[in-house]
């Protein structure tokens, strides 16, 4: 099941799309919980955009299963999840990022559960030119402000046959707290000596560039403008049709944003006890090495014990049937193992 967001207005829920599917006919019983009963009522989530595409996919699909539980998710940044998380003003978030201090959960109260992994695309607006190769360097100088006009020698120096216009380079990046900023960031800071503007949610970007909220918003600041480049999930790259640059990787290979180099990358990354992982920059020749994970934060208590049997039930969808639709909504699927990891750490946290 692929989903177009962009026909959907306001936040997606599952109930809303099941009492559409009843009126047709659909029937969900057939699946049940730990007992045989599906859970019902409501649960909220929010956070992260970077996969947006794949959780609205995925509650379109749950709501076939079980329309008794609503599923929310709001799409307002990883930055924005975890606060809320702390707050309490969710019951699951959404987030491209580990928790640092300040963030909003407390250490202790929430457990990491991986679902799904993607390429950050590195999407630009160059009529004419397709199919740059960027090695890692000069793409650190260009989102720093470095390296700002397109017929540069060290963009030259890779692209031998094609020909650079002599225009300014238009930097495109979040203006909101971001895991996909994080990942990026974080990239360019371990994979390149260049690099000095940190690896952070958020970025001390140069005064020239122009900032967009959510992947979305920097997707289409890069397609309204000449010149432009940016970073950009997989998802939405592909749905505006953006043309995206090879990217230099571990093993000195120029590398596409697909799916089966996202797939390369995980099988590299190296799972922590708390089942963070981190597969950017990964060895292999085929690894694309911007491939970021995406994580929901669950709490190790919960006042409710339906809500926590609903972000249960839910969470245990992606990981199962979820995963099924993982690709065709432009998102890499857990390896089998790790997927594993994640049903376990979920069967423990919530008991």
């Amino acid at each position: 099941m692929k989903l177009n967001r962009r026909t959907i207005f306001g936040t997606l829920t599952a109930g809303a799309l099941a009492m559409s599917m009843a009126a047709c006919g659909g029937s969900s019983d057939d699946e049940g919980g730990a007992d045989g009963e599906m859970v019902s009522g409501e649960i909220t989530g929010s956070g992260a955009s970077f996969p947006d595409a794949y959780y609205a996919a995925a509650i379109e699909a749950y709501a076939e299963v079980n329309p008794d539980l609503v599923v929310t998710y709001s799409a307002d940044g990883s930055s924005a999840g975890k606060e809320a998380f702390g707050q309490n003003l969710n019951d699951f978030a959404g987030t491209d990022s580990l928790v640092g201090d300040g963030d909003g959960p407390e250490p202790g109260s929430f457990q990491y559960i991986p679902t799904v992994a993607a390429p950050i695309t590195i999407s630009y607006n160059l009529p004419g030119v397709e199919g740059l190769q960027i090695d890692q360097e000069t793409l650190a100088n260009i989102f720093q402000g470095t390296i700002t006009n397109w017929n540069d020698p060290a963009i030259a120096a890779t692209n031998a046959d094609a020909t650079l216009p002599d225009l300014p380079i238009t930097i495109a990046r979040r203006s909101d707290g971001s895991g996909t900023t994080k990942n990026f960031s974080t990239f360019l800071d371990e994979a390149t000596d260049a690099w000095t503007l940190g690896a952070s949610d958020e970025i001390e970007w140069p005064a020239s560039s122009v900032g967009g909220e959510k992947n979305t918003g920097v997707a289409t600041i890069i397609t309204q403008t000449e010149g432009a480049i940016g970073y950009v999930d997989l998802a939405d790259a592909s749905e505006l049709g953006l043309v995206t640059a090879s990217i230099e990787n571990a093993d000195g290979q120029f590398v596409q944003p697909t799916l089966d180099a996202a797939t390369a990358a995980l099988a590299g990354a190296e799972v922590a006890d708390d089942l963070s992982y981190n597969p950017l920059d990964a060895a292999g020749a085929e690894a694309y090495p911007i491939t970021a994970p995406t994580y929901i934060l669950i709490r190790t208590e919960y006042d409710d014990e339906n809500v926590a049997a609903g972000v249960k039930e839910f969470v245990n969808y992606l990981l199962t049937d979820g995963q099924d639709i993982a690709a065709e909504n432009n998102y890499a699927a857990l390896p089998d193992e790790l997927r594993q990891q994640a049903i376990d750490a979920l069967n423990e946290t919530i008991a």
